[in-house]
């Protein structure tokens, strides 16, 4: 039986597309599948901030940040809290990812046209001790062009792989089983969905129009997301984060369903972690949906003060942009599955920002005089029609008028107006001179030390009912379904592996499905931010060992 291409590449995501771009350099013929039409190519990638994790970068440098492959391995450690017989893979994928992001990774994009915005982000600032989670120091990098600026050279070497006849692209097939032949993993089999004009994010048809059955050397599954599946999610969530949410927003379109990982499994493969997970906790219902329940993650700087549902503030060190998980493990053990950032204008100005390539027209239009014309505004234009049309924005003169807005936000008035304002109030006392026992206050003071935090992300210390700096802004957040951490056991050579250790024959992994490698690189934490690094590496990693492996 002839083969129909040397490899099989499942999921035309950013996973897939840097494996197909390895395998066209490798001489070798593709066959690129997704169930989504064409429009939908890159993925979730194309949806993301951009933001990817370099090590002792050009860019930490000129902001003297002193950053080392030591410090970012010991930073790794420390949030991934590895603990587990099976984190033996993921352990060693993460001592390789840090080699990579420290070592080669910033100037092989580079030299492949990507750009980064200068001033580098500080994300999961942590809060404990050294040897606990957290970032010791700044290394967000946000791509120039955000996702789609992330996609684009890997999507433009594999439709040069396409011109060379070297890549076929097979859109709207829905993969529903791998065989076996001789005892290798060979063969694709599915669904062909009908044509659809769908937005990209938008629902498509799932309508079928026949079959399919190809058979290649080898088969790189890089389609393994769970977020768009909530009752995957909720199946999934582990009990260390207390109860799962009764209602969640959905950061990722309903198409990533999980489903594949389950095909996979069938066909003899180990999942594993699969109660590792990563949702965001600072979600807010987009005003403007394009797939449902979309919701927006606000990247916030450190100043707003957070309450949980009955206006008691989060213990330390759950500040905004410190620790996700942590924080969401203490909201889903409060009882409410929501909170409230209250703040005020000077802060919402300097401090939010939104995550997503369509909520930063300026960065993904790779327009210099948009950005500076964000910088020089009061409020950004994207945060500011949040404020003007989200269903969870509450703006208000005066505290009262604020409370009131808040509790008609909520099924029960939780929020007591004396206890809140006299949370406030303690804290603005803290403002009044350079000593303090408030240690978001000292944090705020800390993020100041840094000259990219001072210049873009974090306003300087002031009293929040300071009328000067208002209005009053609260802001009821939701947590917001993202990535799964766990994943499809895998080698250092991304070859998938069976529950007994053995690669299973001719099947790779990478991506979300790999749990960015090795089945759960980032272990129960994660320092990146956007997972965008993981893909890139893991779907090199397969792309170039298939390459090696096929004839």
């Amino acid at each position: 039986m002839a083969y129909d291409a040397d490899v099989i590449v499942i999921g035309a995501g950013l996973a897939g597309l840097v494996a197909t771009a390895e395998l066209v350099d490798a001489g070798k013929k593709v066959i690129l599948l997704d169930q989504e039409p064409e429009q939908s190519i890159g993925g979730q990638a194309h949806w993301s901030f951009g933001g990817l994790f370099f090590v002792d970068s050009p860019e930490q440098r000129r902001f003297r940040i002193k950053d080392s492959r030591a410090l970012a391995m010991q930073d790794w450690l420390g949030t991934a809290g590895f603990d587990r017989p099976e984190d033996h893979w993921p352990r060693q994928w993460a001592e390789a990812y840090v080699n990579f992001a420290s070592g080669e990774k910033r100037a092989w994009l580079h030299a492949q046209g990507m750009r980064f915005f200068p001033v580098v982000g500080w994300a999961e600032r942590g809060g404990y001790d050294a040897t606990g989670h957290g970032n010791s120091v700044p290394r967000f990098h946000i791509t120039w062009g955000t996702g789609p600026g992330v996609v684009a050279p890997f999507e433009r070497r594999v439709r040069e792989g396409v011109a060379r006849g070297l890549v076929e692209f097979r859109f709207r097939h829905r993969v529903t089983g791998l065989s076996r032949t001789a005892g290798v993993v060979d063969t694709v089999s599915g669904e062909i969905l009908e044509p659809s004009g769908a937005e990209r994010g938008t629902a498509s048809s799932r309508e079928t129009a026949g079959e399919f059955e190809l058979r290649a050397q080898a088969v790189i599954v890089t389609s393994g997301g769970i977020g768009g599946n909530h009752d995957l999610v909720r199946a999934q969530w582990p009990e260390r984060l207390g109860t799962p949410p009764e209602f969640m927003l959905s950061g990722v379109p309903a198409h990533v369903d999980g489903l594949m990982l389950g095909i996979t499994e069938e066909a003899g493969a180990h999942h594993i972690n699969r109660d590792r997970m990563w949702h965001y906790t600072e979600g807010i219902q987009n005003w403007n949906p394009i797939w449902a329940k979309h919701g927006i993650r606000i990247l916030p700087g450190p100043s707003s003060l957070w309450f949980d549902a009955r206006g008691k503030r989060l213990p330390v060190p759950l500040f905004p942009g410190f620790d996700t998980l942590g924080t969401l493990e203490h909201i889903q053990k409060s009882g409410y599955d929501y909170t409230w950032f209250v703040l005020d204008q000077k802060i919402i100005g300097k401090e939010f920002a939104l995550s997503g390539s369509e909520q930063n027209p300026d960065l993904t239009g790779k327009s210099i005089r948009d950005v500076i014309g964000r910088a020089r505004a009061d409020v950004p234009a994207p945060v500011k029609a949040f404020m003007d049309h989200g269903a969870d924005f509450v703006v208000e003169k005066d505290l009262a008028s604020l409370v009131r807005g808040m509790n008609a936000l909520t099924k029960e008035p939780l929020i007591d107006e004396a206890e809140l304002r006299r949370e406030i109030v303690a804290r603005d006392r803290e403002i009044a001179n350079p000593f303090t026992k408030d240690l978001q206050v000292m944090s705020i003071r800390g993020a100041r030390n840094y000259l990219g935090d001072k210049l873009i992300r974090t306003a300087s210390p002031h009293r929040i009912l300071d009328p000067k700096a208002g209005p009053l802004i609260a802001v009821k957040l939701h947590i917001l379904t993202r990535k799964s951490l766990g994943g499809l056991e895998t080698d250092l050579s991304s070859r998938v592996l069976t529950e007994g250790g053995e690669p299973l024959p001719g099947v790779y992994a990478a991506g979300e499905a790999a749990g960015f490698g090795g089945g759960g690189v980032h272990g129960y934490r994660s320092l990146e931010g956007t997972f965008l690094g993981g893909c890139i590496f893991s779907g090199r990693t397969a792309g170039r060992a298939a390459a090696r492996a096929i004839d």
